[in-house]
């Protein structure tokens, strides 16, 4: 399953290769070893710009997710999409939420990447509800020491 990092990032640096074996466990366990993903690592500026252009809001956030497959194909596509993260932001929740830089980011490319799965916690609170249960299952295979994510603002 190829996961392709890309950190565009001057100022945070981020060891891919660890985050790759990190990322692979969590897929290996959602049976998506066949599928592709991209994860994007960039700075406000340009998730703002990202977010403006394709969610028409004029702000930076700290994750956009992008499904590459159409709607008919469902998961069967090996594309599975792509993953934005803003490591400034990822920077600031940090310390909001109490966990370690690479804990942030990794908790934002999981919720990015169920996003991709069709999570959405902006359906319902019921669905808000599924998706903070299934990203604290997937967070706690990397930080299996973690009892709790921050303040399981995701």
């Amino acid at each position: 399953m190829p996961l392709y990092i890309r950190n565009e990032s001057r100022k945070f640096k981020i060891d891919s290769r660890h985050l790759k074996k990190q990322f692979n466990v969590i897929l290996q366990h959602l049976s998506l070893e066949d599928k592709e993903v991209s994860v994007l690592l960039v700075n406000d500026r340009k998730i703002k710009s990202l977010n403006q252009s394709f969610r028409d809001k004029n702000a930076p956030t700290d994750v956009l997710s992008f499904p590459q497959f159409e709607e008919d194909e469902g998961f069967d596509s090996i594309l599975l999409g792509d993953v934005v993260v803003s490591l400034e932001t990822a920077s600031r929740q940090a310390k909001e939420h109490g966990l370690a830089f690479e804990e942030e980011v990794v908790l934002l490319i999981v919720h990015g990447l169920l996003h991709l799965l069709g999570y959405d916690h902006e359906i319902s609170a019921k669905e808000e509800k599924r998706m903070q249960k299934k990203t604290l299952e997937l967070f706690r295979l990397i930080f299996p020491h973690r009892k709790s994510t921050g303040d399981n603002n995701f």
